[in-house]
């Protein structure tokens, strides 16, 4: 068996990539076809790019209220109101009684 290997991108095709990201989060599958052929990769590799780089800009995200209001004087012993969210969000959902907690949970993260 061959050992699978981590591809590794260009600077052109990153830079394309990141372009594109900034002007969209997700990519439909025309749209991936035909910058995967733009570019010399397959789908699979532009999918899997897009996955990583919207988890890497969630987390960023995520991280960034919670560092400005510690910046602008909040003492470590406070709880930030977006980790309060956080764990609010990441509690399981019961789809029959939370229906405004999904609707404002899917407004919050659009």
């Amino acid at each position: 068996k061959k050992k699978h290997t981590r591809p590794t991108f260009t600077g052109h095709q990153i830079f394309a990539l990141e372009k594109t990201f900034e002007q969209t989060k997700y990519l439909a599958g025309p749209e991936r076809a035909r910058l995967a052929y733009s570019l010399g990769m397959t789908e699979s590799q532009v999918k899997v790019w897009f996955q990583n780089r919207r988890t890497k800009w969630r987390k960023k995200s995520a991280l960034e209220p919670s560092s400005s209001s510690q910046r602008a004087g909040g003492s470590g012993g406070e709880r930030v109101a977006s980790e309060t969210e956080d764990d609010e969000y990441n509690k399981p959902l019961d789809p029959d009684s939370d229906d405004e907690k999904i609707r404002l949970l899917l407004r919050k993260h659009r």
